[in-house]
């Protein structure tokens, strides 16, 4: 049930030419790790893919990531994917979100969204070599995230930035992400970056996009409470 459920919530506007694809969760790893409605993972993505085979697929993003095998392969099945696509970062693509972003053959990041990208994380629970075997582990799956970031390098763009900016956990702003990076930047949207557990652990969030998420929580709140203060009274009433 909860699987078919995903499935229904994945596509939107379907039509005979096109389709609505959201990345608005976690990456995740499979069906047990897809905690909510919204977190993606390969084997949905696969027979998403597969029922809007050559169709064109309007992606949009408004993740902090997750899971960097998911995220490659989910890379990988997009950038196959017959049709012509059109990626719109909502509010962020962080983490390798990032890389399944670029996986659009149009990708389009407004002025007030994000693109993250950052060294692979990892925790570690060994002994002193079992820490060095998941350090060599992290430098492969960084130099394959670097791989796809490459093939998407801006006219002009050097790939040694890229590298430090990876280094140092960097958030591009449209802007910015047009200096480095084959997209285009869009519009503001308002669209609060989607701020989740998995956020907590990078080191850099912009403080606008902690401030915005901040003002969409209050006003949720605002409407929670008076969805519940109308509902009591008319309980009362009846």
């Amino acid at each position: 049930m909860k699987n078919n459920l995903k499935q229904f919530l994945s596509v939107r506007n379907e039509t005979l030419t096109s389709a609505d694809l959201y990345f608005y969760g976690d990456i995740v790893s499979d069906w047990w790790g897809a905690w909510t409605d919204s977190d993606q993972y390969p084997e949905a993505i696969r027979d998403f893919l597969k029922a809007q085979d050559g169709k064109a697929l309007n992606i949009y993003i408004n993740s902090a990531g997750g899971s960097v095998f998911a995220g490659i392969a989910i890379y990988n099945m997009l950038s196959r994917h017959k049709g012509f696509k059109t990626v719109y970062v909502d509010g962020m693509a962080a983490s390798i979100a990032s890389v399944i972003a670029l996986a659009g053959d149009r990708v389009i990041v407004p002025s007030n969204a994000f693109l993250m990208i950052h060294k692979p994380l990892a925790e570690c629970c060994g002994n002193a070599d079992d820490c060095r075997k998941l350090a060599d582990d992290l430098d492969a799956i960084e130099s394959g995230i670097l791989a796809v970031y490459q093939e998407h390098l801006a006219q002009g763009a050097d790939m040694e930035d890229i590298k430090r900016m990876v280094a140092a956990e960097t958030w591009l702003n449209g802007n910015e992400a047009a200096k480095y990076f084959d997209v285009e930047v869009g519009e503001p949207k308002e669209y609060a970056a989607r701020l989740t557990d998995a956020t907590k652990r990078y080191r850099h969030v912009p403080e606008q996009m902690i401030h915005s998420a901040q003002a969409e929580n209050h006003t949720a709140e605002m409407r929670e409470k008076i969805t519940r203060l109308t509902i009591e009274a008319i309980t009362k009433g009846a």
